[in-house]
């Protein structure tokens, strides 16, 4: 659903997941002040759990080997392999001089999405395991951070600090439990995982969307982190292209910043989470005359999406 003709997922956060690269939401436990020396670490950290945090770094060079401490434990599940983590965070280049900052979600308004599995392998380790709610700190040598080839902005063999709060947690096979539906002769299947059912025939020239199970949580809206699960099919080929459940898990967005084609936008914004959306989407809504050839996607094709809109932050 991206706009970008390379891929319909969201583009991975610079330094999140360089080896690649919800549940509803979960009340952020503990999210009282955290000012606490780590003790490996020699640092200080401060700062609410969830806001942006105050870090105080020692004089000199870290520590050799990678160093990991939890700061606040919270008391909601568990991380576990292929879980979406909902976090927010920053990350410092820890060179002994500036410590510079080089990351941080808090610059971009919204929460980041951490997919298990696909991370840095420094942040593999430290949050494999920890519970939602937590306030983990990292620091990362080269060997288990980018190693040889950092992204711009990072010298080669500098260490990362990162602090790290888990906001939510949502597993690889999420879903909305629903009953099926249909859409201008379009039909999903009802269950944990839908199937969508594509008509012979021509499909309608206007955009067109129905929630077909609405559920009890707070309503996205622009502006906000979303974590979805879907399915989308061309109309013209009548068969799905692209799935959530089967290529690894849940995809999380920015609603209303233009990351996505205007049908999400339209679709999604005001839909409270826990429901699931069938949308279908001509090619003005969707990738326009330019299509997405990634995909196989002509500027002439109509899309169909069925949506699980499992959170919003």
């Amino acid at each position: 659903m991206r706009r970008a003709a390379a891929s319909l997922l969201p583009a991975p956060l610079p330094l999140v997941p360089l080896l690649l690269v919800p549940l509803l939401l979960v009340p952020l436990l503990l999210a009282g002040c955290t000012s606490e020396a780590a003790q490996e670490l020699d640092l200080k950290v401060g700062g609410a759990f969830g806001a942006r945090p105050t870090i105080d770094f020692p004089d000199g060079r870290p520590l050799s080997g990678l160093q990991v401490d939890e700061l606040t434990t919270g008391k909601g599940e568990p991380l576990g392999a292929g879980d979406v983590a909902i976090v927010q965070y920053t990350a410092h280049v820890w060179d002994g001089r500036d410590n510079r900052l080089v990351d941080s979600s808090f610059t971009r308004g919204t929460p980041a999405a951490f997919p298990l599995g696909g991370l840095l392998p420094g942040l593999e380790r430290a949050l494999k395991g920890r519970r939602v709610g937590s306030r983990v700190i990292a620091a990362i040598p080269p060997e288990y951070g980018f190693g040889a080839n950092p992204p711009q902005g990072v010298p080669a063999g500098e260490e990362l600090f990162y602090v790290v709060d888990i906001l939510g947690a949502h597993r690889k096979a999420a879903s909305v439990e629903a009953r099926g539906g249909s859409l201008a002769g379009v039909r999903v299947g009802g269950g944990a995982r839908p199937a969508l059912a594509v008509p012979a025939g021509r499909p309608p020239a206007r955009f067109a969307a129905k929630v077909l199970a609405r559920g009890d949580g707070r309503a996205a809206r622009p502006g906000q982190l979303v974590v979805t699960q879907y399915e989308a099919a061309v109309w013209s080929r009548r068969r799905v292209f692209d799935a959530t459940w089967a290529s690894g898990g849940p995809k999380a967005f920015k609603l209303g910043d233009g990351s996505v084609i205007r049908a999400w936008d339209k679709a999604l914004a005001g839909v409270p989470t826990g429901s699931r959306v069938l949308m279908i989407v001509p090619p003005a809504d969707g990738y326009g005359g330019a299509g997405n050839p990634a995909f196989g996607i002509k500027g002439s094709d109509t899309l169909v999406f069925v949506v699980d809109l499992l959170a919003a932050y």
